[in-house]
């Protein structure tokens, strides 16, 4: 031990600080409670001009002796150092306050008093560029602190980016009050009937797309964005004369020290080197860290310094190769296990960052820069409970730390706790007004939540303190896409594009609202610009083939723009092949070499453009557009996540109002005996078997196997099966968003054999989805009771998993959690809910079924058969009624008919996507078919279609339903009063026109 201390004093009596804080780095590792020794290093800290590790070694050194005096010294010049002054000055108060009550050692106190007496003056006086002299009131940042001070000028100016680990890409982000600076960094069960649990790991033109990208470092790690102008990392030059500072520092040296000049000059060097880093001058940074390793290869200090260099560069495999040599020279060097973490973290490598910021919290314990740095890394890796833990624990220590604390509100949203992640996210706020992330952050949370108000008036905010923030515009177009105010939406694209040119996410969103508006040319134009950037992420590339498929299906609308809405089908016209890869996103270059393509848009357009006719409504036209956003702003659930729409509302109307006028044309001819006679002797003339259940010709289904080309012709115009009623309000929701993938499964390819269906999320890993989750506890508990009856649960082989032993069975009865239940099973497993039937007696008595819709052929067909069972039973129970007066009390079989249809529909879910809203616009169609209005909103807090998966028979659905909905029908005739859809909306562009005009 004396000789580590005669060696520690040589070392620093020679100016060798370096290598004096790695023998305080050995002693601190064997004694870290040893007050002095912090204080020694945090002295030795800030010869190197290491000011944030001078603060850290106060505080730890503080916590264990409140009145060390030398401490609250050290500190309040660090903290001035950094540009901190108040945060200085309440130190020194501290300090003296402490000295006056016990005057030990007076010279600490004069020293106190001195200091604080002359802050006023530090801050106003000029100061010269000392890179030794640690009690400069102005000295400049080094790595890893948050600003850098030009010394040059009176009015200092401080670099005010940093990078962050963030969504998707490497970007520029505020400096955070936790003031380290950031490396690069990449990249933000239950199904549709079927319950199933399974582990989650961490994640880590007319031509088709090129390639996918491919996944290495060095294209994970390009792509710089700017903000403000500014490369990232670049901070603001010195105006003095480089060569004169460092004549004036050797002078400096050469008149202190004349031993061991070799020991001083290699310190020098090491400051410049880090000096040159802080002003961005990477390259020069390098070349003098090279030279420092030529003469010493395995000097830490240097290779931080040069890996630093090299991480601002986007070279991160040669900044995790200088950080490695670092560690294997100096295991102790707690810097190099922190940026290797960090470059770790910024080549998507989360796990093993992780453990590398572990290991340097192994040298600063509660750092609240690596605990903030290891948070973020987690939140990107998905633990979102380990991000909770590390940054709740940062903004205790750092309380002004606002990267912290937005970060913790993105985690706490992500974990369902939202107004917790408001507050984090004002916080942040709070500390800095300024922080842009923060704004854009608090933004997404409102997004998501489905506020708009509040998300207008953050963006508003946020454009005022930077109107070139392209984040904060493109956040507002999705809004407004959102909403269905596409035309809105184009315009705060356009702007977020003219600052940021090259965003996919921007050009792909433009070009669908030019699409779902009419817009063609500008659609297809724009798709091509989607298709030809240049990616360096799957997720982006994602949207690169999803652009393929929008640009065909422009295509498609703008050759049927001025013909008849009827001949818009998407369901037949385009290719199985073509929509099984478009729902699944998958690469198009099958697609492209075997299906047919659509012509050019000069060849589609042919047939006719929109015509600036269709955007002028005559009186009727009017009239029956406002009935219809009266109708359609009952669709809206009124549910965290769910925006209001007025382009939905609108189509769901017209929908709706068609539904009734056909279905009520149909039921006034069933009515007529005649007509049901003629009906019947048509049919046994064809050999047709008599329908179960009643006597309407329901049992068509167009396009089906089970339909007849001649059946069809007979019963056109005169009778409508099941599908033909919900094929109405599914043409109007694929034109009213184009973007979504809207088809009928059983109309796409091959793959349709093995099942396809929708897929409906409320717990991804740890994450809780917005919309959904809300139903978790009823879900989780309907698994555990199926569980419990059947003692078997299917893996994801779907093969049998018994559970007959009485202690799993009684963990399970507890079981609190999917993870509970996935702990019991041991593997992933699903289960099948039950959905009793009421078109079969005996024998059958449901189906399989799921949250994850497995739409297979032979449970089409049984669904097939239910739905027109319950079709046949609406038709009966209206038909059957000859009094002409009625109110709604002699009405329950007709409402109790139309519910049992729709808790079918519900749980079929047949479509790609888009069942629950045709649903309810089915719903709406038919009581207003049976002259009965839904005068109601749908309750706060409840989606109808979960209320029918989750009931395992019709009764159940009806008692949840029923005593909301029976009390708000009201016997409506105004159908009478509407023009007719079809015939006032006849093609497919004045259908557009009628669903653009919500947004002038």
């Amino acid at each position: 031990m004396s000789s580590e201390r005669a060696d520690l004093a040589r070392l620093c009596s020679t100016r060798n600080w370096s290598k004096a804080i790695r023998l305080l780095d050995s002693i601190l590792a064997r004694s870290p409670s040893s007050i002095h020794d912090l204080c020694n290093r945090a002295f030795c800290y800030s010869h190197l001009e290491l000011h944030k590790h001078v603060v850290k070694d106060c505080d730890r050194a503080l916590q264990l002796d409140p009145a060390l005096l030398q401490a609250y010294v050290l500190k309040g010049k660090a903290l001035t150092a950094l540009d901190k002054k108040e945060d200085a000055l309440l130190v020194w108060k501290q300090g003296y306050e402490i000295a006056v009550r016990d005057t030990t050692d007076l010279k600490q106190l004069l020293e106190l008093e001195e200091l604080v007496s002359s802050v006023k003056i530090c801050e106003t006086t000029e100061s010269s560029d000392h890179v030794v002299d640690a009690s400069s009131c102005d000295t400049k940042v080094v790595i890893s602190e948050d600003r850098v001070v030009d010394k040059s000028s009176t009015a200092t100016t401080m670099a005010d980016t940093k990078t962050v680990v963030c969504e998707e890409a490497i970007g520029n982000s505020k400096v955070s009050s936790n003031g380290d600076t950031k490396l690069p960094n990449h990249n933000n069960k239950v199904e549709n009937n079927k319950v199933s649990t399974s582990p989650v790991k961490g994640s880590t033109g007319t031509q088709a797309p090129k390639k996918p990208p491919k996944q290495d470092k060095k294209n994970k790690a390009k792509a710089v964005k700017e903000i403000n102008g500014q490369p990232e990392g670049a901070a603001n030059r010195t105006s003095s004369d480089e060569s004169e500072t460092i004549s004036l520092e050797q002078t400096l040296f050469a008149t202190k020290i004349s031993k061991s000049s070799k020991s001083i000059s290699l310190d020098f060097r090491l400051s410049r080197g880090i000096a040159q880093v802080n002003e961005g001058r990477y390259d020069q940074a390098i070349s003098i860290f090279d030279q420092i390793l030529r003469e010493t290869p395995t000097y830490p200090e240097a290779l931080i310094g040069r890996g630093t260099a090299y991480a601002f560069q986007r070279e991160l495999d040669s900044a995790i190769s200088d950080f490695t040599k670092a560690i294997q020279s100096n295991p102790s060097a707690g810097e190099a296990w922190k940026r290797r973490g960090q470059a770790r973290a910024a080549l998507g490598e989360f796990k093993e960052a992780i453990e590398d910021l572990t290991k340097a919290l192994e040298f600063e314990p509660n750092s609240p820069d690596i605990l903030h740095e290891r948070g973020i890394v987690n939140f990107k890796f998905k633990d979102y409970n380990s991000a909770l833990e590390d940054l709740s624990t940062c903004v205790k220590c750092d309380k002004k730390n606002s990267s912290a604390h937005t970060y913790l509100g993105l985690t706490l949203s992500v974990l369902g706790e939202y107004k917790r992640a408001e507050d984090e996210h004002l916080v942040g706020i709070k500390y800095d007004e300024s922080f842009l992330d923060c704004w854009a952050h608090l933004a997404q949370l409102y997004l998501d939540l489905a506020y708009p108000e509040k998300l207008l008036n953050c963006l508003e905010k946020t454009i005022q303190i930077d109107s070139r923030f392209a984040k904060a515009y493109h956040l507002r177009g999705i809004l407004y896409h959102g909403m269905g105010r596409h035309r809105s939406a184009i315009k705060e694209l356009s702007m977020a594009l003219t600052y940021e040119g090259s965003s996919i996410e921007c050009l792909y969103l433009r070009a669908s609202c030019h699409h779902a508006i009419g817009e063609y040319k500008a659609a297809i134009k724009g798709y091509d610009d989607v298709l030809d950037l240049e990616l360096d992420s799957m997720d982006k590339f994602v949207l690169q083939c999803l652009a393929f498929y929008q640009k065909e299906m422009a295509l498609y609308i703008a050759s049927k723009a001025n013909l008849e809405f009827s001949q818009f089908n998407i369901d037949d016209d385009v290719d199985p092949l073509f929509k099984e890869y478009w729902c699944k996103r998958l690469h198009p270059k099958n697609v492209a070499e075997k299906v047919y393509r659509q012509p050019p848009l000069r060849i589609s357009l042919r047939s006719g453009r929109l015509n600036k006719q269709d955007f002028k409504f005559t009186k009727h036209q009017t009239t029956l557009l406002l009935a219809a956003d009266s109708i359609g702003k009952k669709i809206q659930y009124n549910c965290r996540g769910f925006l209001p729409n007025q382009r939905q509302y609108r189509m769901a109307g017209l929908a709706a109002i068609e539904i009734a006028q056909k279905v009520s044309k149909a039921w006034r001819f069933l009515r007529n005996p005649k007509n049901v006679a003629k009906l019947v002797r048509k049919r046994d003339k064809l050999n047709m078997s008599q329908n179960r259940g009643g006597y309407c010709s329901t049992s068509t289904l167009s396009g089906s196997p089970t339909s007849s080309p001649n059946e069809d012709r007979v019963f056109s115009g005169i009778s409508l099966s099941w599908q033909d009623v919900y094929n109405i309000a599914v043409k109007w929701r694929q034109i009213s968003e184009p973007c979504d993938p809207v088809v009928w499964v059983n109309k796409l390819s091959e793959e349709f054999n093995s099942g396809f269906g929708s897929h409906t999320p409320m717990l991804l890993g740890q994450a809780k989805v917005v919309r959904y989750y809300p139903y978790y506890q009823r879900v989780l508990e309907a698994a555990k009771n199926i569980m419990l009856d059947l003692k078997y649960v299917n893996n994801a082989e779907d093969h049998a998993i018994f559970l007959t032993d009485i202690e799993k069975l009684k963990k399970i009865e507890v079981a609190s959690s999917c993870s509970d239940l996935y702990h019991i099973v041991g593997e992933t497993y699903w289960v099948a809910t039950r959905c009793d039937s009421m078109a079969f007696q005996g024998g059958k008595t449901g189906f399989d079924f799921a949250i994850r819709t497995p739409c297979t052929p032979s449970r089409w067909e049984e669904y097939d058969e239910e739905m027109t069972a319950a079709w046949e039973a609406i038709c009966e129970a209206y038909c059957n009624d000859t009094n002409p007066t009625r109110d709604p009390g002699t009405l329950d079989a007709v409402k109790d008919a139309i519910l049992r249809m729709t808790y079918y529909w519900y749980n079929f879910m047949p479509l790609s996507r888009g069942s629950a809203v045709v649903g309810y616009i089915v719903l709406l169609g038919l009581f207003l078919a049976a002259n009965m209005d839904v005068s109601t909103s749908i309750p706060p807090d409840v989606q109808v279609d979960w209320e029918a998966i989750l009931s395992p028979d019709l009764e159940t659905f009806v008692d949840a339903v029923k005593p909301w909905l029976y009390p708000s029908i009201k016997i409506s005739r105004c159908l009478k009063d509407y023009t007719d859809v079809s015939c006032t909306f006849s093609t497919t562009g004045s259908v557009v026109a009628a669903l653009t005009s919500v947004d002038p």
